[in-house]
């Protein structure tokens, strides 16, 4: 058996290698990889706020903020209000995106092509129910350390 110690370097490789490959196929689109991740972000999600997208980013709000400013500009992305929060935006593919969203998708399923090259849908189905069950775990684990974090506040305040 292999250490278990691996597995988060080998996931975070295997990650930075989808990206890289997909960068590769992307270049002629003339995006940048932000500007991809963005929109293909946005046409899983229509209606995502910028916040939201800001954190699945993992970038600044602020820079998210230009980054769609530039994205508003060339026509790919549009603002609109959200209406449940007065002061959040919430950001659509624009019909000038969705080409590009097409290209994006089937550069995607070129890139999973060569990634999954040689699995049986036995083992990919296996592998995604394990990297799901992580997640789940890292979710649960996290939602607890806030939970912490937060009674040790008040209990700070109510002693302080």
């Amino acid at each position: 058996m292999r250490p278990i110690q691996d597995i988060p370097t080998m996931t975070n490789e295997v990650a930075r290698l989808l990206r890289r490959n997909f960068n590769r196929r992307a270049q002629p689109l003339g995006l940048t990889q932000v500007q991809w991740r963005a929109l293909a972000r946005l046409a899983r999600n229509e209606g995502m706020r910028q916040v939201d997208l800001a954190e699945s980013l993992e970038l600044q709000p602020m820079t998210v903020a230009r980054l769609i400013d530039r994205m508003e500009a060339a026509g790919w992305v549009q603002r609109r209000p959200d209406p449940g929060d007065r002061r959040a935006v919430q950001l659509y593919p624009t019909p000038k995106a969705e080409p590009m969203i097409d290209q994006i998708q089937a550069l995607a399923a070129e890139t999973r092509g060569d990634a999954f090259a040689g699995l049986a849908p036995a083992a990919l189905d296996a592998f995604y129910d394990t990297l799901h069950l992580i997640k789940e775990n890292l979710l649960r684990a996290e939602m607890g350390a806030v939970e912490v974090l937060s009674a040790r506040k008040v209990t700070k305040a109510a002693h302080g």
